[in-house]
């Protein structure tokens, strides 16, 4: 064979060796996209223990149990669940029996969620689950996003303050106002600043909830959900604060 035909060949293999590469690269490359395609981020959740009247639960999002043993005021880290449109929670006694309550609840991917174990006031299921998706993101800096659930059936429709030191409640303004039972008030940015939190009845300066002083320094981003403290007529307000960011 003559160089010119060594040469030929040479180029033809060189060719062949280029587009096999490029087969790969092609295969490969569809192959990740399948995979990403595919993929889907998990849902983070927590649960949240606002009743008053029952006893110690154990909370199962789809038969995982996120919380064990709890009462009122209970709230959980965030934990990994599948996305689903109808996720399944139940709640039962810490000492076993049947189901005190459950409810199949949409679950976004990628989302951050709060599971609320509530009371509703009627028989004979007693207690509510439900869902609010959270703020995942810190709030704006200098600034400080709140968010209120009123869980307060015997108190009624509620207004919050934000009490800035050195303001008296008289000359303060609201940030929330009239929040039924059952509804919540959110999130609400405000300045950063100390503050004291002051929870009325709607229309009405007597406070039912006066916190000590939070110092706020920008960034904060919180749920405030607000639950009657005993089961009288007239009961105080008690609130149980969980941290939205961290």
């Amino acid at each position: 064979m003559n160089r010119m035909g060594k040469a030929k060949d040479a180029l033809t293999a060189t060719r062949l060796v280029a587009v096999a590469a490029a087969s790969l690269v092609v295969a490969l490359g569809l192959s990740a996209c399948q995979v990403v395609a595919g993929f889907s981020q998990p849902s983070l959740v927590r649960v949240i223990n606002a009743s008053y009247i029952a006893p110690a639960v154990n909370i199962y999002v789809e038969k995982t149990i996120f919380a064990s043993n709890v009462g009122e005021g209970f709230i959980s880290n965030y934990g990994a669940a599948a996305p689903s449109t109808a996720a399944l929670v139940t709640v039962t006694a810490a000492t076993g029996g049947a189901t005190l309550v459950s409810a199949a609840v949409t679950l976004k991917a990628g989302a951050h969620h709060s599971v609320f174990l509530t009371d509703n006031g009627s028989t004979p299921t007693l207690y509510d689950v439900s869902v609010l998706e959270d703020q995942s993101i810190a709030a704006a800096s200098g600034h400080s996003d709140f968010r209120f659930l009123n869980q307060a059936p015997r108190t009624g429709a509620l207004d919050v303050y934000m009490v800035p030191t050195g303001t008296t409640l008289a000359n303060s303004i609201p940030i929330c106002t009239d929040i039924p039972v059952g509804q919540t008030c959110g999130y609400v940015s405000f300045a950063s600043q100390t503050v004291t939190m002051v929870i009325t009845p709607t229309g009405q300066i007597t406070p039912k909830y006066t916190s000590t002083p939070l110092g706020l320094t920008g960034g904060e981003v919180r749920t405030v959900v607000m639950v009657d403290s005993q089961l009288t007529s007239n009961p105080p307000v008690n609130v149980v604060i969980a941290d939205d960011v961290q």
